[in-house]
């Protein structure tokens, strides 16, 4: 017990004996404290005194589809630190391939009561995938919030990068180095986001005269050999510009060009999206389009920790501006728009 009673101390940064208050459910500890000792008692692996068993733990599933992708460590630093000033602890569930489904980690979430859950880049993302999992949450009124997407038909809230100002700061961006004959690296035909992107490329070429023709937007996986297989397509149609639907695909898109012997960004320039960890340590550095990571982390818990008080939240859409960034992977179109 007294082991017990140090290291629980040690992790909230308070007495033993505050602790051994909460356990022994005495007054004279603020609630904030309260939480934080029994959410350490989570965190542990120690069980909580009978009493405070009915309790649902103060725990928050953070749901994410990888890690390879740097842009979702960045948002599990932000939302687990959020989440951490709320009393809150955060469970990591990350997808793996051929390993445990998203489905299967709302279950084990829903076993170990959690308070609620955030995902960033689920199945949400995919309007063909099986979405029968979130109204399993939906039913049971555990709090959820989305990023990056919403499901409208279970009112989940959610926080958004606008795709649409995403693709037009691009765009308008590679225009205004000359450049005609832009391609698209998109995620696959169901991917929210990317429709939305879509969306928006056509209203911007149209509005500004120019052409996007169907076979200059191609679908891939989100990896750098899925940029690299699509880019290498695009290339083939002669385009001068690329802009693709992540960081990742970027790379890929600029290995591709260089396989072919090309120049990035002296033949081809190439436009990301997130702005994630070392693309300023790209040779050349990225051009991309930053995702406000920080302030939709803060905001996606904000809106969690309001329906874990019992607080009603819109189920509206926030929709935060990205940010274009400019580097040495985009440039001036090569005389006369060839290569």
């Amino acid at each position: 017990m007294t082991r017990r009673l140090a290291q629980v101390a040690q992790k909230v940064g308070v007495s033993e004996a505050t602790v051994s208050r909460v356990l022994n459910g005495r007054p004279g500890v603020s609630e904030a404290t309260r939480q934080a000792v029994l959410s350490a008692l989570d965190v542990l692996g120690y069980e909580r005194p009978t009493q405070l068993r009915g309790e649902r733990a103060r725990l928050v599933g953070l749901v994410l589809p990888e890690l390879q992708n740097p842009i979702f460590p960045a948002f599990a630093e932000v939302v687990g630190g959020a989440l951490a000033q709320q009393g809150l602890t955060p469970v990591l569930c990350t997808q793996t391939k051929g390993g445990v489904s998203e489905a299967d980690y709302v279950e084990l979430l829903l076993e170990q009561q959690v308070s609620g859950v955030v995902f960033a880049g689920g199945l949400y993302h995919q309007l063909d995938a099986p979405h029968d999992h979130y109204k399993v949450l939906a039913d049971r009124k555990i709090p959820v919030v989305l990023i990056n997407a919403v499901i409208e038909h279970l009112g989940f809230p959610g926080v958004s990068c606008d795709d649409a100002v995403a693709l037009d700061q691009a765009w308008r961006h590679l225009a205004s180095l000359g450049h005609e004959r832009i391609g698209l690296v998109l995620g696959p035909g169901d991917h929210v986001p990317s429709m939305r992107k879509l969306d928006a490329a056509r209203v911007i070429a149209a509005e500004l005269g120019a052409e996007l023709p169907d076979e200059r937007v191609v679908r891939a996986m989100f990896s750098l050999e899925g940029g690299q297989a699509a880019a290498a397509r695009l290339l083939d149609q002669g385009v001068t510009g690329v802009i693709c639907a992540s960081d990742p695909l970027a790379l890929g898109a600029v290995r591709a060009a260089r396989r072919r012997g090309l120049s990035v960004p002296g033949d081809v320039s190439v436009v990301g999206y997130d702005d994630s960890a070392f693309m300023n340590c790209t040779d050349p550095p990225l051009t991309t389009v930053r995702q406000p990571i920080e302030a939709m982390g803060r905001a996606a818990v904000e809106l969690l920790s309001l329906q874990i008080g019992g607080r009603t939240v819109p189920s509206d859409e926030l929709l935060f501006e990205p940010e274009l960034v400019v580097r040495g992977s985009t440039a001036q179109v090569p005389r006369g728009g060839k290569r």
